[in-house]
This record gives structure tokens, sequence and C-alpha cells, in this order.
């Protein structure tokens, strides 16, 4: 079997009859010699777990932070967004799947061979500020990540996990030293929809992920796409906004538009009224700031002051006016607005 780029993989621990656990998201698939786990990257040679997409770049590019989408991480600055094939949920409705679902469909890994050095030059030489580990899901490409995210440290770049929340507090653990901040998908509030949805994935290590990250100080955004018929109920919308209020007043929230892809075309665009909903629900839970996405124009891009409601950044899709922020305060009313380098 090819064993181009493979590099040991970090947390795992070995276990009876040559299988290994792996350790790094919370499916902590037992895998047997030879074999793959559910992401279909790591896999199990002679009692050791490798990573198949060390060094393997299938995707790179200077992507605005709003389109993690990161609200309040250094607006309007570029972040250099990159990925490897592969990923631990099997999304119905995901928008990636070409690259996402690569490894599982075909069993091929593609990509360009990419050292973490050449990574951060080209972030620097696009004049992005942050590096972000996005398109597929970050975790199953942990090893690369970490390794191009403390060269990016060390060049005063921030880094930045685009995640379905699935990872395991060890990983969470490791990852402090280099994480500053992350985009969580939280896909709905109900446990079998969840699971429905994600190919299994369970709702409660999600909120765990997100819970966690907020108590080791990373930075957290939530996004919510928003599925006619599947998650758009007020009910459910509420809870996850009382959810949200409950873990951190000041995490913004994002509800994004849905519109039919891969698996689930059976579905309408999500209208913009229910957005709209949805944000004055997050509201009158006492949520500091939620967002509307997949919807330019709409007055909920925009971010306002908690505090006095003057508009402080105004946007239109990814073009911005500001309302000078000085010292993360509100120029208006001096409230501090919560995020990083604001």
């Amino acid at each position: 079997m090819d064993s181009t780029n493979a590099k040991e993989a970090a947390l795992y621990e070995r276990a009876e009859g040559g299988r290994v656990v792996c350790n790094l998201c919370s499916f902590r698939c037992h895998i047997a010699e030879g074999k793959r786990g559910l992401c279909a990257v790591r896999e199990n040679r002679g009692g050791k777990l490798y990573s198949l997409v060390y060094r393997r770049l299938i995707s790179a590019g200077s992507d605005p932070i709003e389109k993690k989408p990161l609200f309040h991480v250094m607006p309007g600055s570029r972040s250099f967004s990159i990925a490897t094939v592969g990923c631990n949920f099997r999304c119905l409705h995901c928008q990636n799947s070409s690259i996402s679902q690569m490894a599982r469909d075909t069993g091929r890994i593609m990509g360009e061979d990419v050292g973490p050095e050449e990574i951060v030059a080209n972030a620097l030489k696009s004049r992005c500020k942050s590096i972000a580990y996005t398109y597929t899901e970050p975790t199953i490409f942990f090893e690369y990540a970490e390794d191009t995210a403390l060269l990016a440290r060390e060049a005063g770049l921030k880094n930045i996990f685009v995640s379905n929340g699935y990872m395991t507090r060890e990983c969470i653990d490791r990852a402090v030293g280099f994480l500053d901040a992350a985009n969580i998908d939280l896909k709905t509030f109900n446990d079998e929809t969840h699971k429905k949805l994600c190919g299994g994935a369970r709702l409660e290590h999600v909120l765990e992920t997100i819970s966690y990250m907020r108590e080791k100080g990373i930075w957290v955004e939530v996004t919510t796409l928003v599925i006619p018929g599947l998650n758009d109920s007020d009910e459910e919308l509420r809870h996850i906004a009382k959810w949200i209020y409950k873990t951190d007043p000041a995490m913004p929230w994002h509800i994004s538009a849905f519109h039919p892809s891969y698996k689930l075309t059976d579905k309408p665009r999500t209208p913009v009224a229910t957005l709209d909903r949805a944000r004055e629900i997050g509201f009158d839970e006492g949520l500091r700031y939620v967002y509307t996405g997949n919807a330019p124009g709409d007055e909920g891009e925009s971010t306002y002051c908690y505090n006095c409601d003057v508009v402080l950044i105004k946007r239109f899709g990814f073009e911005m006016e500001w309302n000078f922020i000085k010292e993360s305060k509100c120029p208006e009313c001096g409230a501090l607005i919560d995020g990083i380098d604001l």
C-alpha cells in the first residue's frame, strides 16, 4: 500500500489483537490491522496508526475571514484557507463532498505535496493574518494542521479551525498551544436528527467541544445551517439560543440559509424571514451577537453594539463599512466588544 507522506498519528493507543484506538475525534475508532477509521484517512499499519494526508494539500487559497464565518476575529482581514481530503462526518448536505468524501467513496487520497513551511510562506505572501483549517474537517488532518499552526504562530499568524466540533478533549488540550479561534457547526439540537444528518454523530459531543473550547480560552463562534422542516422550528431554535446563552452569551451565533446540495435535495431554500425570526429569538434569549448568513443585504449581516445598538460594522456580503472601533470598544457608549483584535 502506498506510504507516500504517511505520518504516525497523534493521540492513539494500541489495543489487543493488533488493533489501535484513535483518540482524536469522539468516534474513537477501534481500527484493525490494515483498516482505516471512519474518516478513511487514518490507517492501522502493523499496530501503528498513520495519517495518510500529511502534506497532501487538496485546496488552498486566500479568503475573507468573514467567509469562515468569523465576524469577531480580526474583521476585514484575510485568512489563508487549507484542507486535505477526508472527513469523520457523512453529512447529507455537505457542500464539499467531492473532497470530504473522496477517501471514503473511492479509496483515493489526492493532494499536492506541500509542507507546513510553504503554507505559512504562502499565507504571508498573500498578506493574510491567519490560517484557516477548513473545507473538510481539520481534526482528520490534525498532524498537518498542528505542524503548520506552530510555525504560523511563530510567524505572527493566528490559527482557526472551521469544524464540526467532534474532537475529543485530548485533541482540544493539544490544540490549546496553537489554536486561537474556531467556528463550530451546531447543526441541530435534536440528537436523532443530528445522527441522521451527520452519519451517526452524537449531538452531545459537539456541545462538549464548544463548552470545553471556551473553558480553555479558545474564541468560538457557532453556525447553524437552518434547514426547512428539519431544524427550523421556533422551539428548536430557542433551545439552541438558550444553550449558547448558558455557555457564553458573548459567543456569536451565525444562522445561515440552506440551499439543496449533495444528498439533501428534497428540501427548499431557507426563506430570509426564517433567518430573521431565528435572529430575533437569539436576541430574545439574551445573546449579544446574532448574524444571518447567505442572505446578502439582510440587516442581520452587520455587527451592532449589544449595549446601545449602534451599528459597528455594516456588511453587505463581504463588503464592509466601519464605525470606528478603538481598543475593541463601542465608539458611542464605550461597551467592550467581544472578540480578537477588533
